[in-house]
């Protein structure tokens, strides 16, 4: 058996719907991080879902990836923390799994979200 210089091997290519559902597992272990409020003709409809994921879209090019994220946050939850937080967590977590660079992530928070509007959803 004869290996190939490492010249003349294939790549390895990471579909963008690949690295998105991977970040959208890592994003959902997190608390205090829920799905984006629902949105009509761009305006944030609701406090967004705490039990739903939040949207990721992913674009990989060259290795190195860039993450668009929307959810909502946990109230009181301090919002920059949460969203650092998130934020340092699909970086290492992402790039681990999947063994690119993650270069990029724009958080956008659409909600907050409360216990006692949670309790209002079930009732």
């Amino acid at each position: 058996m004869t290996v190939e210089a490492p010249q003349r091997r294939g790549t390895t290519v990471v579909a963008d719907r690949a690295v998105q559902r991977i970040a959208e597992q890592v994003i959902t272990g997190l608390d205090g991080v829920g799905g984006a409020a629902r949105r009509v003709l761009g305006v944030a409809v609701g406090s967004g879902d705490p039990e739903q994921p939040a949207n990721v879209t992913a674009r990989v090019r060259d290795g190195r990836v860039s993450l668009a994220v929307e959810l909502s946050v946990g109230y009181p939850a301090p919002v920059a923390h949460t969203t650092r937080a998130a934020r340092e967590r699909l970086v290492r977590e992402v790039g681990e799994l999947t063994g690119l660079v993650v270069e990029r992530v724009d958080i956008t928070v659409t909600a907050l979200h409360s216990d006692r509007s949670r309790e209002r959803s079930l009732a």
